[in-house]
């Protein structure tokens, strides 16, 4: 008959229970034959009895108290005389004890895995006299282990990696279980490992739970990750152990066994000439399983047309193959043979065909850069130089000539439209402008839009066209205390020309300056020359300026000359030859007339002058002319004025434009009185015609009659006339007449517009009280 495996478990517990209780002796007291002893001079016999260890089964789960052990002194002689009482670790809670007979219980379950053992103290006392007829001593009780605590796995679950393509027998985790039994007392802490899932890839060391690899070759790329179960058993695997589980995730990291692959074994790319350097041409893309650091690229050229014309990049991001163009001005081959390798042992190799397209370009010039000279003396139309564009596309257009007018904006220079030959175009001077840069345009005579660039430098060759002349504005001064041969001056040339072994210039006295007997001239032959005096004596009431002529010559062919005249003043000096004053004015001015006096003079001749002008101004202002609003009719104004009139010179006391503007519309404007719902009743205002007949001749008789009369002013004047026509269609207005006539119009609406209008109503009320209330 099998046991399962609960059947099993209960009867290795009574078994063990049987065991305990025959194979250990209960603790009893034995009698000692040892003598008595004596102790604080009271006589005292020594411990009558011998302790034991106790043990008790852990785990037990019966409805009465277990049995532990019994107490017993030698000294009870079962007469019930002698009581026994228990103290320490889990006296009364757990263990109790009978007093009469000394037997130990536990009144509740006991785990070993919480407590290993407890200590107590038992003690005999005299039941009459509770003396304790036995000393007090120590003993304990051990809890039995049982197997009640399964393997645990305490850092579960565990992840882990293995390369792939590893070996068999490659160590990948090791996993540990712990169990709470007692691992001194049989197998309950005994574990062994096993692997539940996860054969044939993966097995595990039975007694150090190290998982290794147990097929070779797995590949990442067809599987990349394992999920294993882990048993751990005690009771070393045998039937009734417990186990726990743990699971493990096994994946497998990638090792570079894997080339590139292209996907295509060759690619075609259609481009335009046209693009510039750093284009990209194409992108291509090796395909390769692997992942990480094993799938990066490395593309390079290997053969091909193009090797010096393209290069290939990798794009970080993406592991793309870059082509682009490295090099410009270079006829772009139509076949190239590109290769790609990996970083690894590994690589493929495909071919790349670039068809370069035709696109119309603009001409080419021979050279970025033409450098030309011309002599500033050259004449119009002298042939500088030329310059040659070319069509690079296969039709060849002819090719015209033209100068960008923003780089020649004097019109300095002409080009030949058909053959590039650049002539001048005006006399040119190199003093105001040495080096002419130009841009000159080749457009295709096809396509005109189609403009190549071309760059000029005229540089333009110096003549001897410019006279020297002094370097500066000299102000020289010469003391009245000056001796002869005293050097008063410095003097040099400059000259716009630029010769080519520099200038040298000649310095002499012009030749009716020469024989004069205050100033000579020594040429230092170094481009200076020194002035000095010839004689002492010069005063400044004699004469205080003296100009003296300098001839000056250059060493161009040929040479040029110029005369310059060098003002020389005659200044009071200090002893150190400084010039104080040079005024000769100074000598003649009154002793009691300062300069600072003329100053204040002066000023105040200006402040009354600007007085004077202001005041003219305010009285100018005062006589501004009468100048009527062009927005106001003046014949619907009258004004009086209580002051006469100026006479005949007074020209601007009326203005005959109102009277002129014959042109005058009056605009219908709603009567205040009236009410918005009856505004039909108001008399519309008519508007004077322009072209109206019997006004028009009216005025032109006033005028005729003005013109005419010897006693009228003789300038223009407003003229009032009380002229209202022939007649209106309205007829009189009067109210008198009104009210007398036996008009058929009603006005009893009046009184409906509150009290303003009561008296009309009144007046015009058609009622019988309304006339005279």
């Amino acid at each position: 008959m099998k046991l399962g495996k609960v059947e099993f478990c209960h009867f290795l517990q009574i078994l063990a229970l049987f065991l305990c209780l025959s194979g250990m002796n209960q603790a009893e007291l034995t009698r000692s034959r040892s003598k008595p002893y004596f102790q604080s001079g009271r006589t005292r016999t020594k411990r009558s009895w011998v302790w034991n260890q106790f043990f008790v089964l852990e785990e037990y789960m019966g409805t009465d108290p277990l049995y532990v052990g019994k107490l017993h002194s030698d000294v009870d002689k079962g007469d019930g005389s002698i009581k026994y009482i228990l103290s320490g670790e889990g006296a009364s809670s757990i263990f109790i004890i009978d007093e009469n007979t000394g037997d130990i219980h536990a009144t509740k379950r006991l785990d070993r895995e919480e407590q290993a053992y407890y200590t107590l103290r038992a003690q005999a006392l005299d039941r009459l006299t509770n003396k304790p007829v036995e000393p007090e001593s120590e003993f304990v009780i051990k809890i039995q282990d049982i197997n009640d605590n399964e393997p645990k796995f305490l850092d579960g679950p565990y992840t882990a990696g293995v390369p792939e393509m590893s070996p068999v027998g490659t160590s990948v985790v090791q996993v540990t279980a712990t169990d709470a039994d007692d691992p001194t007392y049989g197998n309950s802490a005994r574990v062994v490992y096993s692997i539940l899932q996860g054969q044939p890839y993966f097995s595990v060391e039975p007694k150090t739970g190290v998982i290794k690899t147990a097929l070779p070759n797995m590949d990442r790329e067809a599987k990349d990750q394992y999920l294993l179960v882990i048993q751990a058993k005690d009771m070393v695997g045998q039937n009734g152990g417990l186990s726990g589980t743990t699971s493990v995730t096994v994946t497998l990291t990638d090792v570079n066994d894997n080339p590139p692959r292209f996907p295509r074994r060759s690619y075609q790319y259609n481009v335009p000439e046209s693009l510039p350097v750093a284009s990209v041409v194409a992108r291509i893309k090796a395909a390769d399983a692997d992942v990480g650091p094993n799938a990066e690229m490395e593309y390079k050229i290997v053969d091909g047309d193009g090797l010096g014309v393209f290069k290939i990049s990798v794009d970080k991001d993406t592991q793309e193959g870059i082509i682009t163009i490295q090099k410009v001005s270079l006829i772009l081959p139509t076949d190239s043979v590109w290769n790609s390798s990996t970083l690894g042992p590994f690589s493929d190799m495909t071919t790349v065909k670039i068809i370069v397209e035709d696109v119309d370009e603009p001409p080419v010039f021979t050279s970025r850069l033409y450098s030309m000279v011309v002599s500033e003396a050259a004449k119009v139309g002298t042939i500088i130089g030329t310059v040659a564009a070319h069509d690079p596309d296969a039709s060849n257009s002819p090719v015209r000539y033209s100068i960008d007018r923003n780089t020649d904006l004097e019109r300095y220079f002409n080009i030949d439209a058909n053959s590039g030959v650049i002539t001048t175009a005006k006399s040119l001077d190199r003093e105001t402008n040495a080096v002419h840069n130009i841009t000159v345009l080749a457009m295709e005579s096809q396509n005109p839009a189609q403009i190549g660039r071309g760059y000029v430098a005229i540089t333009i060759l110096d003549i001897n066209d410019n006279a020297p002349e002094f370097a500066m504005e000299y102000e020289t001064t010469v003391c009245e205390n000056a001796q002869p041969g005293q050097v008063i001056q410095k003097i040099s040339a400059i000259d716009k020309d630029d010769p080519p072994n520099g200038h040298q210039f000649y310095f002499s006295l012009t030749a009716e300056a020469a024989n004069n007997h205050n100033f000579t001239l020594q040429d230092n032959k170094d481009n200076t020359a020194t002035v000095l005096t010839k004689r002492n004596g010069f005063r400044r009431q004699e004469q205080s300026v003296f100009y003296l002529p300098i001839f000056i010559v250059d060493s161009g062919s040929p040479s040029l000359s110029s005369t310059n005249t060098l003002t020389i003043r005659v200044c009071d000096c200090d002893a150190d030859g400084i010039a104080q004053t040079c005024n000769a004015e100074a000598y003649i001015l009154p002793a009691g007339l300062s300069t600072g006096a003329l100053i204040a003079i002066l000023a105040c001749v200006l402040t009354l002058l600007v007085l004077v002008l202001l005041i003219v101004t305010m009285r100018r202002r005062k006589k501004e002319p009468l100048i009527f609003d062009e927005e106001r009719d003046i014949r619907e104004n009258i004004v009086r004025y209580d002051d006469e009139g100026g006479g005949e010179e007074d020209t601007e006391a009326f203005d005959m434009a109102a009277l002129r503007n014959l042109n005058i519309m009056r605009d219908t404007k709603t009567r205040r009185d009236v009410t918005p719902e009856i505004q039909f009743l108001s008399r519309p205002t008519f508007k004077s015609i322009p072209d109206n007949v019997i006004f028009r001749e009216f005025i032109w008789e006033r005028l005729k009659e003005a013109d005419v009369d010897p006693c009228a002013p003789p300038y223009d004047s407003l003229q009032t006339y009380a002229f209202e026509g022939n007649g209106s269609v309205a007829e009189s207005l009067s109210s008198l007449d009104s009210i007398s006539s036996n008009s058929d119009q009603n006005y009893d609406y009046l009184s409906d517009w509150g009290p303003r209008f009561k008296r009309l109503a009144d007046m015009y009320g058609t009622g019988p009280d309304c006339l005279y209330s």
